[in-house]
């Protein structure tokens, strides 16, 4: 028994091997771009719904959290079913390695929320740049197992990050729109480059 459990962990850890040495196909362009809209539909919402989103920063973040929430499971659906048609076997392995990268700035991110809001709400200003920094981390971790040029799309959340958080130093108020554009454009470019750095056709597959 002994022997076999050795020859199963040696399997899987040569399947890890495989899988990180492997080009992850799972993100889809037209999913990513779809993300993007989301993210212009909850800033469209929230400036004609919420007059003052300083003063209601529950309301402000729970769209936003909804938006996160909804953009994760387009995202997780078609990483799916996209990995079970491009790596076959490896596909579990794949979506594991996957998660893994992005998931250390996704848990930070919930949780630098929870820890503002409850002990220093007075710097809930600061939170909207500072997700588009961890979001910008969680790209550069995913870049070994992604075509390098997504690592743009890391420096656009990084740069726009700071500028968020400069902007809103001056008047520490909360808007959809520094919210919103930067995810806007920053899912676009990231869609853009998956598209053409693997020419990959969605209908095709």
């Amino acid at each position: 028994m002994r022997d076999l459990d050795k020859a199963l962990a040696d399997i899987v850890a040569i399947r890890n091997q495989i899988a990180a040495g492997t080009a992850f196909r799972g993100y889809g362009p037209a999913t990513i771009a779809a993300t993007g809209a989301v993210a212009l539909l909850t800033a469209i919402l929230q400036f004609w719904l919420l007059g003052d989103p300083t003063s209601e920063p529950v309301g402000f973040f729970f769209g936003w959290f909804m938006a996160a929430v909804l953009s994760v499971l387009m995202i997780g659906i078609e990483m799916r079913a996209r990995s079970r048609r491009h790596h076959s076997g490896l596909a579990d392995a794949m979506i594991h390695q996957a998660v893994e990268q992005f998931l250390p700035a996704g848990v930070a991110g919930v949780l630098l929320a929870v820890v503002m809001w409850k002990f220093a709400s007075e710097t809930l200003w600061l939170l909207p740049g500072l997700w588009q920094i961890l979001v910008s981390l969680g790209i550069f971790a995913s870049v070994r197992s992604l075509p390098r040029t997504v690592a743009l799309a890391g420096a656009w959340y990084f740069i726009s990050g700071f500028a968020v958080v400069v902007l809103a130093s001056r008047t520490h108020t909360l808007s959809p729109w520094t919210m919103g554009l930067p995810f806007v454009i920053g899912q676009s470019v990231m869609a853009g480059i998956l598209y053409f750095a693997s020419g990959d056709h969605d209908v095709e597959d």
